[in-house]
C-alpha cells in the first residue's frame, strides 16, 4: 500500500511538473484573484459596427476626437500603445504580458450575445484566445445582457435609441448555453471558483424578463449547472452584478437585491464600476470621496447580500467622449454626466490597499477584487498606459499584490 501511494504521488507531481506547476485557474488558499474588467470595443471589422458606423470603425475614434468640456478637463486621453487593434493575437498577447507582469491575473471580458448572435466577440475569440500566451491569464464572462442603445456618441436631445435588446429568449439561452460551455468553459485556464467556472450577469432584470418570471429564470440557471456537471465541470458559479444607481438608458434597479440573490440561487455578487453605488455631486467629483461612498455601501451589502461579495476598484470615470461634440456639456444624464477628478496614481494605489486590507480582515474565504477596467478610454476608467501616466496605473496593482 505504501509503495502504491508513492507511486501515486509521483505521478501527480510528474503532471505537474508538465503543466508548467499550478494551473492558472486553480488557486491555492492564500492566492487572490486580480480581475479586470474588459471592454472589447476597440477593434475593427465587427459586423454590428460596420452597418451602423461605417468600415474600419471601433470606439478609438471616440477616443480620438474627444475634447475639453469644462476647466481643468483633461481630454483627449492618448494611449501610449498607440490605437491598436485587439483582435490581433499578438497585439493581446502585449496586454496579456502586461497584465501578468503587473498582478492583473484574469481579464473578464463584457460579453455581448443577443437574441440574433454575437457582438464584438472578435477580441476574445481571434485575439484573446489566440495569443501565443494566452494560457498564461485566466480569462471569465460578464454577459453584458442591457439594451446596446445608440450613444456612440449621443447627441443631446435626441430618443434613446435601442439597436439590440437585452433580454433573450428561453429557447436562445439554451443555445447560448451550450455554446459557452464548450468554448469557454471547457478551457483550462477559464477562471473557475471551486471547480466552478465563473458567470457573471450584467442586467439581472433583462435576463429576468426574457423568462417571464424569476422561477423560471432559476430553471435555467439550474439546468446550465446541470449541462456543466454532464460535461466534465463541477457546475456553475453563477455571479449577480450588483447595482443601485441606473448608469445607463433604460437600467432598472432591483427592488430587493439580496431576495433576489436567494430566489435565483447566485453563488456571488459583485460590482462593475463605483458609480453604480455613489452619486458624483460636482464636475470633478474628488476619487476619494467616491472611494469613501463605495466603502460604506460595501459595509452594507457585506450584511444584507447572504453570498460572498467581490468588490471593486475603480481607476476612473469620464464619459464626455461619447458626448456628441455639438451638444454643450451639461450633468443630465449619461453620457452627459459628472466625472470622478483626482484619481491619481497614488490615489488608486491606495484604494487597492484598503480594498485588500479590508478583505483580508473580513478573514473572506475568496480573496477575488475585480478592477473597472484595463481599457474603458470612453468612460475614463483604464489600466493600459497612457501618455501622461504611462505604467503608473499598473504598477499600482504591482506594488499591492505583487507580479507574475
Amino acid at each position: 500500500m505504501k509503495k502504491m501511494k508513492c507511486i501515486y504521488w509521483l505521478l501527480v507531481l510528474l503532471v505537474i511538473a508538465a503543466c508548467g506547476g499550478t494551473a492558472p485557474n486553480q488557486h491555492e488558499a492564500d492566492d487572490w484573484i486580480v480581475a479586470a474588467y474588459y471592454f472589447p470595443n476597440y477593434h475593427t471589422g465587427d459586423a454590428r459596427n460596420e452597418l451602423e458606423k461605417g468600415a474600419g470603425w471601433s470606439e478609438w475614434e471616440l477616443v480620438k476626437q474627444a475634447v475639453p468640456r469644462f476647466e481643468n478637463h483633461r481630454q483627449p486621453l492618448v494611449p501610449e500603445w498607440g490605437y491598436l487593434d485587439e483582435k490581433d493575437p499578438q497585439v493581446m498577447a502585449k496586454k496579456i504580458d502586461a497584465a501578468v507582469s503587473h498582478g492583473v491575473n484574469c481579464f473578464i471580458f463584457d460579453w455581448y450575445m443577443y437574441e440574433d448572435g454575437p457582438f464584438l466577440n472578435q477580441c476574445l475569440d481571434s485575439g484573446f484566445l489566440n495569443a501565443p500566451n494566452a494560457t498564461d491569464m485566466q480569462f471569465a464572462l460578464m454577459w453584458a445582457n442591457h439594451d446596446w442603445m445608440d450613444i456612440h456618441p449621443y447627441k443631446l436631445g435626441d430618443e434613446q435609441r435601442i439597436l439590440y435588446p437585452g433580454a433573450v429568449s428561453p429557447e436562445r439561452f439554451e443555445e447560448i448555453g451550450d455554446f459557452v460551455i464548450e468554448h469557454y468553459f471547457k478551457r483550462p485556464n477559464y477562471l473557475k471558483i471551486d471547480g466552478k467556472p465563473y458567470f457573471s450577469v450584467y442586467d439581472i432584470q433583462r435576463f429576468v424578463e426574457g423568462f417571464g418570471s424569476r422561477e423560471a429564470a432559476k430553471d435555467a440557471m439550474d439546468r446550465l449547472r446541470d449541462k456543466a456537471v454532464a460535461a466534465g465541470l463541477a457546475g456553475i458559479h453563477w455571479n449577480l452584478v450588483a447595482w443601485g444607481n441606473p448608469i445607463l438608458p433604460g437600467e432598472v434597479v432591483p427592488e430587493n437585491t439580496p431576495e433576489l440573490i436567494s430566489q435565483l440561487g447566485f453563488d456571488s455578487s459583485t460590482s462593475y464600476v463605483w458609480i453604480h453605488h455613489v452619486v458624483l455631486p460636482d464636475t470633478a467629483t474628488d476619487y476619494n470621496y467616491v472611494r469613501d461612498r463605495y466603502f460604506e455601501h460595501w459595509d452594507e451589502v457585506a450584511q444584507e447580500y447572504p453570498v460572498d461579495y467581490i468588490p471593486n476598484v475603480t481607476m476612473g470615470w469620464d464619459s464626455s467622449p461619447r458626448c456628441y461634440l455639438g451638444s454643450t456639456w451639461t450633468n443630465t444624464g449619461y453620457p452627459f454626466m459628472n466625472t470622478i477628478g483626482n484619481n491619481t496614481p497614488a490615489n488608486f494605489k491606495a484604494a487597492l490597499q484598503q480594498t485588500k486590507a479590508r478583505l483580508e480582515s473580513q478573514q473572506s474565504p475568496l480573496k477575488f477584487i475585480n478592477i473597472n477596467c484595463w481599457n474603458e478610454w470612453t468612460e475614463g476608467s483604464y489600466l493600459e498606459p497612457d501618455t501622461v501616466n504611462g505604467m503608473a496605473y499598473l504598477e499600482a496593482v504591482r506594488d499591492v499584490f505583487g507580479g507574475g
